[in-house]
């Protein structure tokens, strides 16, 4: 008989205000308008915490991750107190990788002491171009001399971990254009890179107006296979679609997610993932996205958005869609201990991926070839009916 393990255990906080929202950005955030409530915001995090925890008694956190919205705005002291809060409830690892989002717009002197001193041991910049065109055609609210200088602040403060947000395909952007983006990226000597394509999501300000001169699909593949040989040149191995790392410096965090670990979400709009053990049940829960909402119920039920549970014919495709993301492949294993099913569950399905090219199999472990990376959604949506 198949039963579902407990996975490793992260901890999601959404932090949701920023200075000016993105034109393509589709995440919750919301800009600030005059004094933001951060002791409220703590506060509330903290009844949304103490709220959630039965889901979570006696499992230990792994990683910690504050997202945004612009984490960055909220001055040490408020991450400090949450994070005093929250490991006064759950076990943290002893070596649990924390990171935080930082803009580089809102980089001052001596918050990152103040960050680095607060627990935060890993810093996650959002860069996405060192052009300054291309950064204003995406609304960013940094130049090219503040994202530098934001990084060497948090090198001087002492983290030498920390990765760089980088986007292409940008409107306007050659090849030689994004090439150079990868190549000032590497001479900042970041222990991970994130290299990803610009994409118009639905209901953002770029879905309903598109800008000019953004490279179609093939000029686009032209740009990741060119930045992808000067990353490996470089020493940042890809272990995941869009993340390139120096050897041991992966982020914790998100391996989690994409091995289909659990993750409790507080704040704002986040999002949870948590296996019942005695349940043999997968809960997915999220919470209200409005900042107003979310304060006025924060610790109550009224604060979740919804639950839903996950049933055995959701979860091959909930996992693949995770799972085939990652170079490594999966276990499978790992795929039963990890949805409850036998892995004659996706059997034909797999059959069928390693017949067109796309999956390599081999005693416990499934990989995706390169082919089948560069058709990463098809081979997804092959377990859609699984």
């Amino acid at each position: 008989m198949t039963v579902l393990a407990t996975p490793p255990l992260s901890l999601y906080v959404h932090l949701p205000w920023c200075v000016r929202k993105c034109p393509y950005c589709d995440f919750n955030s919301h800009e600030g308008r005059g004094a933001l409530p951060f002791a409220a915001y703590v506060d509330a995090l903290v009844a949304d915490l103490d709220h959630d925890l039965p889901l979570a008694w006696g499992r230990t956190v792994h990683s910690v991750f504050f997202g945004g919205g612009t984490p960055s705005l909220f001055p040490p002291e408020a991450i400090d107190a949450f994070l005093q809060q929250a490991s006064s409830r759950l076990r943290f690892a002893p070596d649990a990788e924390i990171t935080l989002e930082t803009n580089p717009g809102t980089a001052e002197h001596g918050r990152f002491e103040g960050y680095r001193a607060a627990g935060v041991n890993r810093l996650s910049f959002g860069i996405q171009s060192f052009d300054d065109g291309c950064l204003r055609a995406l609304g960013r609210i940094h130049d090219s001399r503040e994202a530098v200088a934001a990084v060497e602040l948090a090198r001087e403060a002492g983290f030498d971990n920390f990765n760089l947000d980088l986007m292409y395909a940008l409107p306007g952007q050659t090849l030689s254009m994004a090439q150079d983006d990868v190549a000032r990226a590497i001479a900042l000597a970041p222990a991970h890179i994130s290299h990803y394509q610009l994409t118009l999501e639905s209901n953002t300000v770029f879905a309903a107006r598109p800008p000019a001169g953004i490279p179609d699909h093939d000029a686009a593949w032209d740009i990741q296979e060119a930045c992808q040989a000067m990353l490996a040149d470089a020493g940042y191995a890809q272990y995941e679609t869009s993340a390139y790392a120096r050897p041991g410096r992966q982020c914790a965090h998100n391996l989690n997610y994409w091995r289909f670990g659990d993750y409790l979400g507080i704040g704002a709009g986040a999002h949870g993932k948590l296996t019942l053990g005695a349940e043999q049940a997968i809960l997915r829960r999220w919470k209200l996205k409005h900042p107003t909402a979310y304060l006025a119920h924060a610790g109550t039920d009224a604060a979740i958005g919804g639950d839903e549970r996950i049933g055995p014919e959701r979860r091959p495709f909930d996992f693949m869609l995770n799972a085939l993301r990652l170079n490594e492949g999966f276990a499978l294993s790992m795929f039963e201990a990890r949805t409850g099913l036998p892995r004659g569950a996706i059997a034909a399905q797999l059959q069928t991926a390693i017949d067109r090219g796309w999956l390599e199999s081999e005693d416990d472990r499934v990989v995706p070839t390169e082919f089948g990376r560069r058709f990463a959604n098809d081979v997804i949506e092959l377990f859609l009916d699984a």
